[in-house]
């Protein structure tokens, strides 16, 4: 046990260092008179955990009144406009945000996009300037047209990518061709990340969740050298996502400081909280794509949604449900059980 102690204490200890060293973007009244956020990225996105997370702890955090969450995340997508060979065993090139963003703004009208790109970018290939400037060009397009259209952007890192858990499905430096990831992948969104966070100077409000997962997955290995936040080296695991949750949460200083969650399982430990979050993700599942559907997009193989009103209102049906077990959640651990605590990475579990 002390042992364990002194590990969460010294990531967390990373983890301030990490965020001091690259700014704090905080601003507690992003969401203030927000009634409809937009989260817009890639599968990881799309899967959806992490903006589950997020809207759970609003809710027992007593935030969530008058606003939507809406996940519109889409599976291979770049905001790059680049595809490598193969991609997809060749059946489809990577979808493009360029060609559904200006649908997704206009039948959405969101009060704010949350932006989290890079994982596909760089296609899982080596650095190279060329490919580097798509990204940076993407990006500053996709800051310039939600800006234009009157909603605030946060802009987000993107996750770790590890080759640990397929090393032997990772290809050395020094290829013409790369139809599977480069092994030092992560060295390229590093790169990726250090520019986003740059523009910070900039004006822009960026959320940096890669070097505080760089950190706490280096940390973890120190002990548990197998550890991984990812079975394929790019889709995060529950707490994976937990983390990234954490990062937003804290880095928009978005929680009263009354509820602190340390780790998901603080939420998920009880029957109405692992209910609570099951039914978030239902309702939140079922509006995306439906809204993926309605907005459209260049992406095979996804699920077709519910006609955006059918879905709003099974979504709604689902809300006395969800409140209920909010409620329940609150009356059996008590409001004052998880006080305020030092921002950082501290979850040492799903």
């Amino acid at each position: 046990m002390r042992k364990l102690i002194a590990q969460i204490a010294a990531c967390a200890v990373l983890l301030r260092a990490a965020r001091a060293y690259a700014g704090s973007p905080l601003d507690g009244t992003v969401f203030a008179s927000a009634h409809r956020v937009v989260v817009l990225g890639d599968s990881i996105t799309y899967s959806g955990q992490y903006v589950d997370d997020i809207e759970a702890v609003l809710r027992l955090d007593h935030s969530f009144e008058g606003l939507e969450l809406l996940d519109l995340g889409l599976p291979s997508e770049t905001v790059s406009g680049l595809s490598e060979p193969g991609h997809a065993g060749g059946k489809f090139l990577r979808p493009d945000l360029h060609e559904r963003l200006e649908r997704v703004l206009q039948k959405t009208k969101p009060d704010v996009v949350i932006a989290c790109y890079g994982m596909n970018d760089g296609i899982y290939y080596p650095f190279a300037e060329e490919r580097f400037k798509k990204f940076r060009d993407g990006i500053q397009w996709l800051h310039e047209r939600v800006t234009a259209a009157g909603a605030r952007i946060i802009h987000v890192t993107p996750p770790v990518f590890d080759p640990a858990p397929i090393k032997s499905k990772t290809l050395p430096a020094g290829l013409n061709e790369y139809r599977k990831p480069y092994e030092g992948y992560n060295d390229v969104l590093d790169r990726y990340s250090a520019w986003l966070v740059s523009q910070r100077t900039n004006g822009w409000t960026v959320i940096d969740l890669h070097t505080p997962m760089n950190s706490f997955l280096a940390e973890r290995r120190r002990t548990e050298p197998g550890f991984s936040l990812t079975r394929d080296g790019v889709h995060d695991d529950d707490l994976g996502h937990w983390l990234m949750a954490r990062e937003i949460l804290d880095g928009l200083s978005l929680q009263s400081g009354r509820l602190h969650f340390e780790n998901l399982a603080d939420i998920t430990n009880t029957s109405s909280g692992a209910e609570m979050l099951k039914l978030i993700h239902q309702k939140n599942r079922m509006l995306s794509d439906a809204w993926l559907t309605d907005t459209g997009h260049k992406r095979p193989g996804m699920k077709q949604g519910l006609p955006v009103p059918e879905a709003q209102s099974k979504a709604a049906g689902l809300l006395p449900t969800i409140e209920s077990e909010t409620v329940a959640f609150l009356q059996k651990t008590g409001e004052t059980t998880k006080l305020a605590a030092p921002s950082g990475l501290k979850a040492v579990g799903p």
